[in-house]
C-alpha cells in the first residue's frame, strides 16, 4: 500500500487515515521493521484496538555509544538481519537462519547474454557510489581500480542517478571491458545480473546487499561507517571488508550512515589504497 507523506498521509490526521485504510485489510499482526516517528505514531493506533504490533529494537543508544566522539563504545553490535528476524519470531514465526540456502540463480537478462555470452572473463560488479559522501570512495582511485582490473575481467558498473550515469560513460569510454548497467537494465534486471557474478565490490550501500543475498561474494569498502554498527552484508566473512585504520582515524565511525566528516577526515578514505583491493580481488577470486 503507498504512503502518501506528503498528500493524503501528511501528519497525524493523514496518519490517523493511513491507520484506517491498513484497518480495513484486517492484519491478524503488523510487523514494523522499520520504528520511526511514523510508525511510532501507527504503533500506538493499532495497540488502541488491540492488535498484535511488534517493532524492530535498533539498539540506538548502543549506536550513539559507537559513534561518540568520547569514551566510545567500540564493540560490535547485533547484526540488523537478526533484529529484523527477532520481530517476526515475537509474531509467532518460527524462523531460523542456520541452515540457511540461497536462491537459485535467475535467468541471466536476454542483452546480458547476448552481450557477454562468449565473455570467459571473471565477472566483477562494483557499485562506487553511496547515499552519503563519507561512504564514496574517492572516484579517481577507483578508477585505477577499474583501469587494473578490466584488463583480464568484465566489469560491470552499478548504480542508479544522473551523477552516476555520467561517471559510468566515462569509465565506459575509456575501457575495454566496462560496461554500464543501468543504461539498459532495470532493477530487476540487475538483481538477475548479480546473481551471476563472480564478485561484487561495493561500498557500505545497498548493491552490496543484493548481491550478497544472491549467495556472490561481497568486497565492502568501509569510509566513514565500520561493520561493527551491524550492516554488513549476509554471510560475508569479516577478512572481505576493507576498512579504514582506526590507529589513524579513531573517530570512525564517525555516523551510522556515513553522513558526519570531522574535521581531519576529509581524506580518510585515501587511506586505503588501491593495491589493497586489487590484491583482495585476485585472492578471493
Amino acid at each position: 500500500m503507498k504512503v502518501e507523506k506528503k498528500k493524503k498521509h501528511k501528519g497525524i490526521l493523514g496518519l490517523w487515515r493511513l491507520f484506517n485504510e491498513l484497518k480495513n485489510i484486517k492484519p491478524t499482526a503488523i510487523a514494523d521493521l522499520h520504528s520511526v516517528l511514523r510508525t511510532n505514531i501507527l504503533e500506538i493506533f493499532f495497540r488502541l484496538y488491540f492488535f498484535k504490533y511488534r517493532r524492530i529494537i535498533k539498539g540506538r543508544k548502543e549506536k550513539i555509544k559507537l559513534i561518540q566522539k568520547q569514551n566510545k563504545s567500540f564493540k560490535p553490535l547485533t547484526p540488523t538481519i537478526f533484529r529484523y528476524l527477532e520481530v517476526f519470531r515475537k509474531i509467532g514465526f518460527e524462523l531460523s537462519l542456520e541452515n540457511h540456502e540461497f536462491p537459485p540463480k535467475p535467468i541471466l537478462p536476454k542483452l546480458i547474454n547476448k552481450l557477454f555470452i562468449s565473455n570467459t572473463k571473471k565477472w566483477i560488479g562494483i557499485a562506487p557510489f553511496a547515499s552519503f559522501k563519507g561512504k564514496v570512495y574517492p572516484l579517481d582511485l577507483m578508477q585505477k581500480v577499474i583501469a587494473y582490473l578490466q584488463k583480464e575481467n568484465q566489469i560491470f558498473l552499478f548504480g542508479f542517478g544522473k551523477r552516476e550515469m555520467n561517471q559510468f560513460k566515462v569509465w565506459e569510454k575509456a575501457f575495454t571491458n566496462v560496461y554500464s548497467v543501468p543504461k539498459e537494465l532495470n532493477l530487476n534486471q540487475e538483481i538477475c545480473l548479480m546473481a551471476h557474478l563472480d564478485l561484487m565490490i561495493s561500498m557500505d550501500s545497498a548493491n552490496g546487499h543484493m548481491a550478497s543475498n544472491m549467495g556472490v561474494k561481497v568486497i565492502t569498502l568501509w569510509g566513514l561507517t565500520h561493520p561493527f554498527l551491524g550492516f554488513s552484508p549476509w554471510e560475508q566473512p569479516g577478512n572481505n571488508n576493507i576498512i579504514i585504520d582506526r590507529k589513524n582515524y579513531p573517530l570512525i565511525p564517525t555516523s551510522v550512515y556515513g553522513n558526519k566528516i570531522p574535521k581531519g577526515y576529509e581524506n580518510a578514505f585515501r587511506s586505503i589504497s588501491p593495491k589493497q583491493i586489487i590484491e583482495k580481488v585476485v585472492d578471493l577470486l
